[in-house]
């Protein structure tokens, strides 16, 4: 039976924060991209990397909201290494841009933590014509990842530092559709119901780190948890 204050191997549990969980260690060595960096875990995210010296770079939609945090967690910790650049997950042209502009701007990558999403809305297809959920909370973050993959390994090479890649999923992976990713009926309006098509999004998530794991692990530059 699963206990919400009940401590694993690692000392932590499910209430354990993010400050107990880095307590001590020094990120200053570290760059690392939080997508959806505007809003809920993004911004803590964003924050507790900054306290632990992590140079933080906020992929967010709303370039307006992600300052807004940036100044709010700059007031907190004058010394936050923070950047904003635009990127809407459900745009793959916006994330071609983000990419290209990342790698012009030579900064290393250690951390890319694919954490931005949309929950439960109504069918919607993206401006590339594909359903909402499933371009924003996958596909956008498999090709970002695809496309920065060459810094991350570069930079592990050249600071001999292993690099680490977070898909974050969700609970929601466990009600996707019957027949888990319908890849044939994305697009399917009629048979689409909000949450089912939420979980399958997060079920792509797993599986993109299940398999991004299993292909990197012979190199033994990248972790994927």
């Amino acid at each position: 039976m699963w206990i919400f204050g009940w401590k694993g191997p690692s000392g932590f549990s499910a209430s354990s924060t993010a400050e107990e969980v880095t307590q001590g260690i020094d990120g200053s060595a570290f760059t690392a991209i939080v997508t959806g960096a505007s809003s809920g875990i993004g911004v803590e995210t964003t924050r507790v990397l900054a306290l632990r010296g992590v140079h933080v770079v906020m992929a967010v939609r709303n370039a307006d909201a992600g300052q807004n945090v940036k100044e709010s967690i700059l007031k907190e910790i004058p010394s936050a290494k923070i950047d904003v650049m635009e990127l809407d997950l459900s745009s793959m042209a916006s994330v071609r841009k983000f990419a290209s502009q990342y790698q012009s701007s030579n900064l290393p990558l250690n951390l890319l933590i694919n954490n931005a999403g949309v929950m439960a809305t109504p069918f919607m297809l993206s401006q590339d014509k594909i359903e909402l959920q499933f371009a924003t909370n996958h596909l956008g973050h498999f090709l970002l990842t695809d496309l920065l993959l060459e810094t991350m390994k570069r930079t592990a090479r050249e600071t001999n530092i292993e690099g680490r890649i977070v898909n974050v999923s969700s609970e929601g992976h466990r009600v996707a559709y019957s027949e888990g990713i319908r890849f044939d009926k994305i697009n399917d309006e009629s048979g689409y119901y909000t949450w089912y098509a939420y979980g399958q999004s997060k079920l792509a998530n797993i599986l993109h780190a299940k398999e991004l794991a299993r292909r990197l692990k012979v190199r033994n530059t990248v972790q994927i948890p």
